[in-house]
This record gives structure tokens, sequence and C-alpha cells, in this order.
């Protein structure tokens, strides 16, 4: 038994221990720097879905380790003693075909890299190593592992923007983030990119102690725990991260930490949506060009509609940008008289990826009461369709059920469909 676990609990415990552990990414360190070694672990431990498996200053103890641990990926440091570590490489990759190895050194120059990459390493980081090109190569060397499948991504992007103002992007990027957080296997966080008037936290009823200008100016400082101190946590699961507080603050954000705020999230949760500005900032191109889906927020009259085609005429200028653009539809049929969904799709020559029904009255109670839909209402035809956006964006499938194993109310339970 577990020391400190009732008698009973530790079977389960030990079976969420495997499953999580069959899930993650998993990693271990070979650095004789005790101080670049600790930085390293602090990043790693705060990841989603990594899990750290031993950490080693010896380079001729490392080998014996990863024969131990059979990690899928191997991270070296080389500035201890190059030739050491560059035969270490060698070995490992010899060795342990099915463990990728990354090399990080604090001297970057190109014989160097050569001298590693022909040594077998997949990836060459230069330290002291930053949190969005360690995300940026785990993902790379993950996505071209063959350890039976565990890889794991860094956190999806979801962009929320609006064709005009009033079209409800934040009521949709709230209760799109609470509907991914039902699901147990997610973790999610919402960021208030309107730094003017954003009001996330009223939709949640929170009051945060920290905002995104007080990470921004703090990134360089920040590991992934503090972060994570750093937001406020709403009972759906949904961490917060909110707009400053003080109008004269908006302007003291730079689109580089900004850059590296978003590289953080990625890294610590499996989702990460930005409820955009109307104005379209820097910040807010920041945070397309990061994204893997932008739903771009319209209703359906002549407004908005000659919005979403200026728009997605604009974004075109950002490499890659316009192409992850889904139009959404919002308080589809609001009135008798609305541009038909035929109509819509040939005036911007793109389809209609998904119609949100219209229930103003629903909505305005939840934004009153700071209660989000899919626990003020979850029967609603609203609800449910936001939901099925969550389905349409990452592939699981939502379906009510009744009980938990332990008796109490589930919203939802959730089956992969792809």
């Amino acid at each position: 038994m577990l020391r400190g676990v009732p008698f009973g609990a530790s079977l389960t415990i030990e079976l969420w221990v495997v499953k999580n552990m069959s899930n993650a990414l998993r990693i271990s360190i070979c650095d004789p720097n005790d101080s670049t070694r600790d930085d390293l672990k602090k990043y790693l431990v705060g990841m989603d879905r990594i899990w750290l498996e031993a950490d080693c200053s010896r380079y001729e103890f490392f080998g014996e380790i990863v024969e131990q641990t059979n990690p899928d990926i191997a991270i070296i440091d080389i500035d201890a003693d190059e030739q050491k570590a560059t035969a270490l490489i060698e070995d490992v990759v010899k060795r342990f075909p099915n463990c990728r190895v990354i090399a990080v050194s604090s001297r970057a120059d190109g014989q160097l890299i050569l001298a590693t990459m022909r040594a077998g390493a997949r990836e060459f980081l230069k330290s002291p190593v930053a949190i969005e090109e360690l995300v940026n190569a785990l993902d790379r060397v993950s996505a071209d592992s063959e350890a039976g499948g565990r890889s794991k991504k860094s956190g999806t992007v979801i962009s929320v923007a609006g064709a005009s103002g009033g079209v409800g992007n934040t009521s949709i990027a709230v209760n799109l983030a609470v509907a991914l957080a039902a699901n147990p296997e997610h973790s999610v966080v919402i960021v208030d990119l309107d730094l003017s008037l954003g009001d996330a936290d009223v939709f949640l009823d929170m009051i945060p102690d920290y905002t995104l200008l007080d990470v921004a100016q703090n990134i360089s400082r920040l590991d992934l725990s503090l972060l994570r101190k750093s937001l406020t946590k709403h009972d759906s699961g949904v961490y917060l991260l909110p707009r400053p507080i003080q109008l004269e603050d908006v302007e003291t954000i730079s689109g580089e930490d900004f850059s590296k705020v978003i590289g953080l999230l990625k890294a610590s949760f499996t989702h990460l949506v930005i409820d955009l500005s109307k104005s379209y900032r820097s910040l807010d191109v920041t945070a397309l060009k990061a994204s893997e889906h932008i739903l771009l927020l319209t209703q359906l009259d002549l407004p908005c509609l000659r919005n979403v085609v200026r728009l997605l005429t604009s974004l075109e200028a950002y490499d890659g940008v316009s192409e992850k653009v889904r139009v959404v539809v919002n308080r589809s049929g609001l009135e008798k008289s609305e541009i038909t969904s035929q109509k819509a799709q040939e005036t911007i020559d793109r389809e209609i990826y998904w119609k949100i029904p219209n229930n103003f009255k629903v909505i305005s109670e939840c934004r009153n009461n700071g209660v989000p839909l899919l626990k003020h209402a979850p029967n609603q035809a609203i609800t449910q369709s936001i939901m099925g956006l969550a389905e349409k964006i990452c592939g699981y499938e939502f379906s009510e059920k009744s009980e938990s194993a332990d008796g109490k109310k589930n919203w939802f339970s959730f089956s992969r469909t792809k």
C-alpha cells in the first residue's frame, strides 16, 4: 500500500499512474551542471503530458539509465565535456533506436551542431533553453518518434475573432473553453486579448489576482509551475488569464513577450482559447499566427459579411493564416429577414464551418450571473451546438451521461472519433 493512502485506494492510484504514464511523452535528462539541469526540469515537470523519467549528472551513467527507463526522448547537455557527450549521443542512438536525442549547449557554432547531428541528435537547443524553442523541438521530435504512438504535441491554440463588435466573441470563447474543459483529458486556459474592454472574467464571475500584463512582464522569470499560480481557475476547470486592469497598460505588452506567453501556455495546457479584440492589433496578429484554429464569428447580415470578406483578404498577407480561418455564424435564426446561409457562402466565397442558434435570454442570464452555459442550461440547443463545435475542432464525440462511477452527475462523457 502507498504511504498515506487509505486502504483500497492504492490500486486505483497505481492504475491512474500507469494510464497517465502510457499517454505521456517520457523524457530523461543528462546534464552535469546542477543549475541548468534544474532549470530544464522545472520546465518539463510543468508540461502537460510530459513524464520526467530520470535526470542524471554523469555522462558515464546515462546509458544505463536510458536502458532502465526506456524514454521516448533523451535530452543531453554537452557543455561539461563535448567529446564525451557527443560519444554518449552516438551510443544512445545506436543502442536505443526508439529514443530520440535532443542536444543542448551554450555554444552554438556550426561545427558543434554538425558534430551532434552526425552523432544522431535530432535537435540542437542553445542554452539557456527558451521555453518556446523547447516546446517546438519536442513537437518535432515526438512527431518523428516511432515509440508506440506515445508522442504528444503541445497545446492547441484556438483564436476566436469577430467580424464586428457585438457578435458574441467572448460568450463563444468562454463557453467553448468550458466545453473543452469538460473532458477530463483536457486542460484549458482562456486568454482575454481584448485589452481595453475585455470581460471574460465577468462571464465566469471571477476576480483574478494577476493579469496578462503581470505574466508578460515577468515572462523571463516564470517557469510552468509559477505560471499556473499566476492564473485563476474556475469551477469548470478552465484557467483564466484576463486583460490588464488599467487602460494605460494596454500598450506595454510587446508582441515578443506575448509570443513567449503563448509558448508557456502551450507547454502547460492541451488547449489555449484566445478571445481576440476587434482592433486586430499586433498582439491579435501574433495570436492568429500561433493558432491552429481561427474561428471568425459573424451574423447573417450584410455589414458582418462584408467585414468577413475584408478580413479574409487582409489575412492573406500573413503566411498560412487565412487557411486556418473557419467562419462561424452566431445567433443563427435571429431574424427571419436574415441572409440565407447559401447566399452568405456565395458572398464570402467560403463554406460556413458551424452555426450557433440564437438564444438571447439564456446567454443574458449566463452573462449576468457569471455562470457558463454548460452549467446553467446544459440541454439548450445553443449549449449543445457549442459542444458540437468543440467536437468538430478537436475530434471528440460528446454524449450526455447521467452519472459517473462515484454517483455524481457528469456533464458529458467523451470518446475519440478520429
